[in-house]
């Protein structure tokens, strides 16, 4: 007689209270420093930290579940505040970069067209520079890392999500053609394969599709 035994999962032992309050302190101090942050930026912060390991586990059962549970249960009111000894965090240090709404833009009157313009009105930091520069970005959840620093010396901040697809480099490739300038495109990635190799990727599609550039 055989006897067939199946396999099972390994069953990791479940965190004690006091290791999931130190993970919350943790995401309130990280947040509290630094937002607003996508929730997949948390993540990866907190696996900088080694705060939590860098697993799809990890990012929906502990990351995603307790920045749902901190914001539900933060109030606005100071006092309540003051009595909740749990970390909570409001709903605005969290962005959502992947849901938003489309309306164009409209205005009272001409008056308030023409103060808003005039708001908005900034002269390209490029116009008379020898060189063109670009930023490209491997992950969108860190894009609230440089985009401050990106903004303030106007240069474009390019998101890949990992590879880049053809229709976006190829755009890519018409804007740094027309600017009749040497181009300098700056990556940052994961130090993974494909992190290493989507560099060499970009490199390649642009020299096919802007050979002049």
């Amino acid at each position: 007689m055989t006897t067939t035994y199946r396999t099972r999962p390994i069953k990791r032992p479940r965190r004690t209270k006091d290791e999931i309050m130190n993970i919350k302190f943790a995401i309130y101090d990280l947040l509290e420093a630094e937002h607003p942050m996508t929730v997949r930026q948390v993540f990866y912060r907190l696996v900088s930290a080694g705060v939590v390991d860098k697993t799809e586990a990890q990012y929906k059962s502990t990351v995603c579940r307790l920045l749902t549970e901190m914001r539900l249960q933060h109030s606005e009111d100071p006092i309540d505040a003051l009595l909740n000894p749990v970390p909570t965090i409001p709903y605005g240090w969290i962005a959502d970069n992947t849901r938003w709404m489309r309306k164009p833009v409209t205005f009272s009157g001409t008056d308030a067209a023409l103060k808003r313009t005039a708001e908005l009105y900034r002269r390209n930091l490029w116009d008379d520079a020898d060189a063109y520069v670009e930023i490209w970005l491997e992950k969108e959840a860190l894009a609230g890392v440089l985009i401050p620093e990106t903004v303030e010396y106007d240069v474009p901040l390019m998101v890949t999500r990992g590879y880049p697809s053809l229709s976006f480099v190829a755009e890519a490739a018409k804007v740094i053609g027309n600017k009749d300038k040497p181009a300098f495109l700056y990556y940052f990635g994961d130090r993974d394969p494909s992190g290493d190799d989507i560099p060499r990727h970009i490199e390649e599609r642009l020299a096919e599709l802007a050979p002049w550039a």
